[in-house]
């Protein structure tokens, strides 16, 4: 009798050399023809993406135009779409379609962005596991660490600290009694600052373009991490990496995305902060330390200058796969995950800081908490966990009143009873965000304006 072999034993996916990639952008002409040519006779719609990504870099000013224009005439004949050199509607189309990519797409990617910095190839060796798009990860414009984190910045008193006036943006952090400033006009030109706050090691992360600071711990699992800016960027949020695995994680979240430690389990655990002015931050925390303009970089460190132009409109240095037009692109909100008690699954919210200035005791149910924000006259949004205490008004700059007239102290850790200390609320992490960046993550955010 004779055998039947089975559909699913009948041969293995075959998939053209990823060299032949490599070639077609990078060749002469007649190589890169014989290349196109091979990966014609085994084209899948799930390559188109990494296609995309080898014309991203060959783009004018690229002195290889010529290979810009034949990888688009190519890409335009495998797909059907005549979108020419229309980079923005190729970022659309690829990025609505499947993800199928070439399963060395992650090597792909190394190799061919090794050009510009040979550090981004340690970020994608073969076979390294994604957890998200390898086509929605793009080069932000420098080279691995070349938007330099400061270690252990040197700090000052704040006495001491005659360079900052009143109004200067800050971004506060308090832990075990300690508390410090980060100025946005230091924190903007170096978007990580590694450092120890009450005994904690922190890794103060800032993407400038989502407008996000978030200070997560450097410990996780046990495993101290030393974080470095890679130059790369998913939905125009800023990728960082640690040095001991190479690792790229997403900032947002703090779980690795690309490399060994996806699937690991590993996340870093966010710790929370406020955007404040320095008086309003100074006069809470008297005793509070702020970083030296003496940060080992010549940087024009005056209030402002640091993304000027960006800061100065609505319009995205980087396009990202998804966006929201209920509100403007860098409106800022106040954001923040909680974990579904139920379903377990983590629950993203964002409230405008318009309507929190507006509500500055401000109650909300979300995820199985009682939530309560609490805005300042300079507009510094904290979030606590009221717990069954409903808070009605403000008592004062650093008191809010509860309904039954109990006054409770504000603190950076929680709302603390006046008359009990032992009866507090703890503070949640939360953050600001530009609308456009946390959307582009989290599009299934619960929205309050």
């Amino acid at each position: 009798m004779a055998r039947c072999a089975s559909p699913a034993a009948a041969q293995p996916e075959t998939h053209p050399d990823i060299e032949l990639f490599l070639t077609a952008a990078g060749g002469g002409p007649q190589q890169a023809q014989q290349a196109l040519d091979e990966i014609e006779a085994q084209w899948r719609p799930g390559y188109a993406g990494m296609v995309w990504d080898l014309a991203r870099l060959l783009r004018p000013p690229s002195p290889r135009l010529l290979s810009f224009v034949t990888i688009l005439r190519f890409l335009e004949q495998q797909t059907g779409q005549q979108l020419g050199q229309n980079l923005g509607g190729w970022n659309d189309w690829v990025w609505a379609q499947p993800y199928e990519p070439h399963p060395d797409y992650a090597f792909l990617k190394g190799q061919w962005y090794s050009q510009i910095d040979p550090g981004f190839a340690d970020f994608f060796p073969r076979g390294a596991p994604s957890a998200i798009r390898l086509d929605e990860i793009e080069w932000g414009g420098v080279a691995v660490n070349g938007i330099p984190p400061l270690e252990y910045p040197e700090r000052l008193a704040a006495a001491d600290a005659a360079y900052l006036a009143d109004d200067h943006v800050v971004f506060g952090i308090a832990m075990n009694g300690e508390a410090r400033a980060y100025p946005k006009r230091i924190l903007a030109w170096h978007e990580m600052a590694l450092d120890r706050v009450g005994g904690v090691e922190l890794t103060v992360v800032y993407c400038t373009l989502c407008g996000t600071v978030i200070p997560f711990e450097s410990v996780a699992d046990g495993q101290h991490h030393k974080f470095g800016t890679s130059g790369l960027l998913y939905r125009s949020n800023k990728l960082m990496f640690d040095h001991g695995t190479k690792s790229l994680w997403n900032t947002f979240e703090g779980v690795p995305v690309v490399g060994p430690l996806v699937g690991s389990g590993r996340r870093l655990t966010p710790h929370a902060v406020v955007t404040t002015t320095w008086g309003e931050w100074r006069a809470r925390h008297p005793d509070t330390t702020v970083l030296s303009l003496e940060t080992g970089h010549r940087r024009n460190y005056a209030e402002g200058a640091a993304y000027r132009a960006y800061f100065g409109t609505d319009a995205l240095m980087f396009q990202v796969s998804r966006m929201d037009a209920r509100l403007l692109n860098k409106e800022e909100v106040v954001v923040m995950r909680f974990d579904d008690p139920g379903t377990g699954r983590s629950l993203p919210l964002a409230i405008t800081s318009g309507f929190l200035a507006a509500n500055r005791v401000f109650h909300h149910r979300f995820a199985g908490r009682n939530l309560v924000v609490v805005t300042s006259e300079a507009g510094a949004n904290r979030v606590y966990d009221a717990g069954d205490t409903r808070f009605v008004q403000l008592a004062g700059a650093s008191d809010v009143a509860d309904d039954a007239g109990r006054v409770w102290r504000l603190t950076e850790e929680a709302l603390v009873l006046a008359s009990d200390a032992g009866e507090q609320r703890p503070r949640l992490p939360a953050q600001r965000a530009f609308w456009f960046g946390w959307y582009a993550q989290f599009p299934a955010t619960e929205l309050i304006r």
